[in-house]
């Protein structure tokens, strides 16, 4: 599958965009995180769960449940939420 990257997050795969594998969004991320260690910390916290300033969409929808099913054709952009006052 493709994954988007946000340019915040790009010091980790050097690229805008990279292909990889997973059935779900947790194992998608666990594969990113091996080939691009500390990419996962960023977006996925301690108990497993997005981060509050992270948002994933699978094919445009919004996901929010890491156990989500993915196919391998499915492009999934991580984006980082803004915030401010």
């Amino acid at each position: 599958m493709r994954v988007l990257v946000p340019s915040a997050l790009r010091s980790y795969t050097r690229q805008r965009q990279v292909e990889t594998g997973g059935a779900t969004l947790a194992a998608m991320f666990d594969e990113l995180d091996a080939r691009y260690p500390g990419l996962r910390f960023r977006v996925v916290d301690e108990t497993g769960r997005l981060r509050p300033n992270m948002r994933v969409f699978v094919n445009g929808l919004a996901m929010h449940d890491l156990a989500q099913a993915l196919r391998p054709d499915d492009e999934v952009a991580i984006v980082l939420a803004l915030s401010g006052g």
